[in-house]
Order: C-alpha cells, then sequence, then structure tokens
C-alpha cells in the first residue's frame, strides 16, 4: 500500500498539482497571439485574465468596465465591480507571476474543498480528484474563474457542515459577486439550522462586497457600474444558448422558449424540498449539493466548455456518495467520454463539430445525472447517516 501512501498524501497531490498548473501557465505565455475572427487583432491565449486585470485599472480610472476595449483584450467584462477590486493583488504584477498565481488559485481552491468532504478514505478523494482533471486542466488553459467557483461552493458545503456559519456565508457570497449564477449555492442555506444566524451572515457580507469598491470610486460611480453590469448581461443572455439544456432542446428540435426552461429548471430543483425531514441525512445533502453545481451549468446559457468543472465537480461528488450502481457507472463513463474527451484529439475536429457541437452533446450526460439526482431525492428513503467507500470495485492500486 506504499504506492497507495504517497498517491493519497495531499502534499503529492499538491505538487502534482502546482507542477501542471506551472505547464499550462508556461503555455499560455509562450504560445503566439491568435485571432477571434479573420484579420482581426490578434490576442494572447490568457485573454480571459487580461479582462480580469484590466478591469482593477479601468475601476480605479473611473471607466465603464462594461464596454469593449479592443486594444487591451478581446470580449466584454461580465464579472461584478467588486470582482474588479478583488483581483488588485494580482493585476499589479507581471503577467507572468499573476496569471501563475490566479490558476493556481483556481486549481487548489477545488481540490482543497473536495478533499475536504466528508468521505471515508483517501482513495475515494484520489479518484475524485483524478476524475475531474482533465476537465480542470481545460478551465485554467483558458485562464477561468470556474475552479474557484465550484471549490468555493464546496467549501460553503464543508463549513456547513462543520457549523461554522460566517465562513460558509462568506463563500456562497464571493460566488455570487464573482458569478451571478452562485446566486443558487444560497440554497444550500435551507439544508442548515439556525437559518436566521446565516441568513444575517449573508445578507452581512453582502453588504459589505457590494460598498466595497467605495474605497476607490464614488457611490455615483458605483450605482453607474451597478447598472451597466446589468444592462450587459441582459443583453448577453438573449442571444445565447450555451451548452445547456436549452442548447440542447435547440439543437435537437428547435426550441426557442428559454425562459420556460428555465422555470421549468427551477421547478425540478425545488422538488427535493418536498423531502425536508431527510435534510438529516449526510447523502441527502451531498446529492443536494450535487444538485446545484450541476444545475448552475446546464441552466445557464452562457455555458461553455471551460465551465463544466463545476458540473463535473457535482457528478463526482454524486456518484462517491452513494452504493455503486450499474447506471450510476454508465453515466459517469458516458460523461467522461463525452466531455473530458470530447475536447481531444482522440475524436477528429469534424466530429467534434458536427456532432459534440451541434448537438451539444458535452451537456447531455449531466443532463441526464442531474434529473436522475432530482428523482432519487424526490422519492428519497431514508438510509443511515454515512457515506460509503464506493471505490474499492472501482479502483485498485496495487501494492
Amino acid at each position: 500500500m506504499k504506492k497507495m501512501k504517497i498517491l493519497g498524501n495531499p502534499f503529492f497531490i499538491t505538487g502534482l498539482l502546482i507542477l501542471i498548473t506551472i505547464i499550462v501557465t508556461g503555455q499560455n505565455l509562450l504560445l503566439e497571439k491568435d485571432t477571434f475572427e479573420s484579420g482581426g487583432i490578434g490576442y494572447t491565449h490568457y485573454n480571459n485574465y487580461l479582462i480580469f486585470k484590466q478591469s482593477f485599472f479601468h475601476l480605479i480610472e473611473n471607466m465603464d468596465l462594461y464596454q469593449l476595449y479592443p486594444n487591451e483584450h478581446w470580449d466584454y467584462f461580465k464579472y461584478s465591480p467588486t470582482f474588479s477590486l478583488l483581483i488588485a493583488p494580482l493585476a499589479i504584477l507581471p503577467d507572468t507571476f499573476g496569471l501563475f498565481i490566479w490558476n493556481l488559485l483556481n486549481v487548489l481552491v477545488l481540490f482543497y474543498a473536495l478533499w475536504k468532504l466528508p468521505f471515508q478514505s483517501d482513495k475515494t478523494r484520489l479518484f475524485m480528484i483524478a476524475f475531474i482533471l482533465i476537465e480542470l486542466i481545460e478551465s485554467i488553459q483558458n485562464s477561468q474563474s470556474n475552479g474557484l467557483i465550484a471549490g468555493l461552493i464546496v467549501f460553503a458545503f464543508v463549513f456547513l457542515e462543520k457549523k461554522q456559519s460566517v465562513l460558509a456565508s462568506l463563500f456562497i457570497v464571493m460566488t455570487i459577486f464573482i458569478k451571478l449564477f452562485g446566486l443558487v449555492s444560497i440554497a444550500l442555506l435551507i439544508l442548515y439550522p439556525d437559518k436566521l444566524k446565516l441568513i444575517t451572515y449573508t445578507i452581512c457580507w453582502t453588504l459589505i462586497f457590494a460598498i466595497l469598491p467605495l474605497i476607490v470610486i464614488s457611490i455615483p460611480q458605483l450605482s453607474f457600474l451597478n447598472y451597466s453590469w446589468v444592462n450587459l448581461l441582459q443583453q448577453d443572455h438573449s442571444i445565447s444558448w450555451g451548452l445547456s439544456v436549452a442548447g440542447l432542446l435547440h439543437s435537437w428540435f428547435g426550441v426557442e422558449h428559454r425562459n420556460v426552461i428555465l422555470i421549468i429548471g427551477v421547478g425540478l430543483f425545488c422538488l427535493p424540498f418536498l423531502k425536508y425531514k431527510f435534510f438529516c441525512e449526510l447523502k441527502f445533502r451531498l446529492f443536494f449539493l450535487s444538485s446545484i453545481l450541476i444545475w448552475i451549468v446546464i441552466f445557464n446559457y452562457k455555458a461553455e466548455a471551460p465551465t463544466f468543472i463545476i458540473a463535473i465537480s457535482g457528478v463526482i461528488i454524486w456518484f462517491v456518495s452513494q452504493k455503486i450502481k450499474t447506471e450510476n457507472v454508465i453515466l459517469l463513463i458516458t460523461t467522461f467520454i463525452l466531455t473530458a474527451f470530447s475536447a481531444t484529439d482522440i475524436f477528429p475536429n469534424s466530429v467534434r463539430a458536427n456532432y459534440f457541437e451541434a448537438y451539444v452533446l458535452k451537456a447531455l450526460p449531466y443532463i441526464l445525472i442531474w434529473l436522475k439526482i432530482i428523482y432519487d431525492l424526490t422519492f428519497y428513503r431514508s438510509e443511515n447517516d454515512i457515506v460509503h467507500d464506493t471505490l474499492p470495485n472501482v479502483l485498485t492500486v496495487s501494492n
């Protein structure tokens, strides 16, 4: 079992993840600039990080954060004014160091959040990290914030389990001020006692984060930026389908009723509240956490491939939170093939373009798993409040 002890050592895994982050960051820094449109301006392969970085300088210069700045980066900044301030410690660094720290933050926050979940063995935790690794690499190759979002939501769950309300509510509010879809994670608070305390802390953190930009800008400027942000998001969502339930139904059947789909999604998401008496069981709470992580992606009209690190975290938490079932293994394998490998050279470009992208196949297994989670929660039957180690038949490590 010596190999298992090494592989299951969080310090060893941390070192490995740091090495992977160095390689990915170095690749992004060394690759030649590329264009997003024929004959257009060339942009770096860490364009998303530049969007985040430059937003800080736009903030302190009283500029509109939500306009295009094509001489600096491609696309809009779509995060909150507060995020522009929070990115300041990285923004003032050279890109080499700032990009590395940003990518590492996304990797390690998610890793340690998953590692702290209440499972019985390091074998289970190691399997979880291995399963999400390809998606995690794809996310940081795009300098995205999705690993951080997933990690903060899982950490909120971890601290709720430990009855540390201040930290749990802090992490939930942080997700909201990074990306608005973090609002869904507020549903976690319903699972726990002392709801008044949790709500109070959440409101306090929300107020603090909302006014934080006033450190560097005026009240009228903050009001203007918030208005501009909301306006951008409204316009942005009106032209999007994404790798989502709406995108899949649109590509397969020509369905165009996005708001109806969203309302149905909210209704299904809320069904487990009918089983409120089972919230006391750990397995039920873990399933609900998985539902949140997947819902955030599959009902997001702007979901892209790098966003799926959030959803795949939900999938693996769901899988290891129960005994092994044949149908679950089939769904897990399908998820791995249609998502983790869909962006690699295993499939030719023509297959990826004509099938995976055209028919939104990346989202399909997540939709099926989420529906199964909702079914299992809605028709939940009481079990012992123990999460079984589900991996002896799935993952074996030689001596």
